[in-house]
């Protein structure tokens, strides 16, 4: 069984109910209103946290870290991104799975990676 054959455990669905639980608890706590501006806000932040802790595990940043403790902190804010992005996803009613299928999903399946490109028309001169 090749890594793209073998179950992950959890479906994008499941985990995508998880996080709009954890997104809940987080707005009630913090008495946040999710408008769009948040939901956009906060995929921008998760990635700018993402690409700090990444700098910070190479050592392209003043509090850098190395080991173990870098690579978790790479891996949390992998994770609040996902977590994230899966919220911003079943607030706009996408179907990640279905998504994903559709737009990576073809390049397994022989299609646009082994066909050619159709030719663009050149103007006429």
């Amino acid at each position: 069984m090749n890594e793209l054959d073998r179950p992950t455990g959890r479906s994008v669905a499941d985990l995508t109910a998880r996080a709009k639980q954890v997104s809940d608890i987080y707005a009630e706590t913090f008495e946040i209103t999710r408008d769009p501006a948040w939901y956009l806000a906060k995929l921008t932040e998760e990635l700018g946290e993402m690409q700090s802790a990444y700098l910070a595990s190479i050592g392209n940043q003043r509090r850098s870290g190395s080991g173990q403790c870098a690579k978790e902190a790479l891996e949390d804010e992998a994770a609040d991104l996902f977590g994230f992005l899966m919220v911003f996803a079943q607030w706009q009613g996408i179907d990640l799975e279905a998504a994903f299928e559709r737009k990576w999903g073809k390049y397994l399946n022989g299609s646009p990676a082994t066909q050619a490109a159709p030719e663009t028309p050149q103007p006429a001169v």
